[in-house]
């Protein structure tokens, strides 16, 4: 299995905004930090994108393709593997996320 993301992943817009993850799963971690899954929140912050010269950042993740085999307190969880779409305020699609560093070890509580 691909690496998991948890809260404390490194997650990046394709234009070096850092995602923050918001999750509600507090019963299974890795390395001490809770899995992320489908269903968790997931904003951007400091995206420098421009169309033109109109400031367009993203601001959000939505996951088109989470992990179909792995699922924590009945939703899918997310890996190095997934594949996230980073979406401006209007929901225009601006590239897939950055994933950069993920933990390999599950423990639950």
């Amino acid at each position: 299995m691909a690496g998991l993301l948890t809260v404390s992943s490194l997650i990046m817009c394709p234009h070096g905004g850092m995602v923050s993850a918001v999750s509600a799963n507090t019963r299974v971690l890795a390395a001490g930090a809770p899995v992320l899954r489908s269903s968790d929140t997931f904003l951007i912050a400091g995206c420098p994108f421009n169309l033109g010269v109109t400031p367009h950042p993203c601001v959000m993740v939505n996951w088109a393709q989470p992990d179909l085999k792995s699922q924590v307190i009945g939703d899918f969880t997310l890996s190095e593997a997934s594949v996230g779409l980073c979406v401006a305020a209007d929901q225009a699609v601006q590239g897939t996320v950055l994933i950069t560093f993920t933990q390999t070890r599950v423990a639950g509580v």
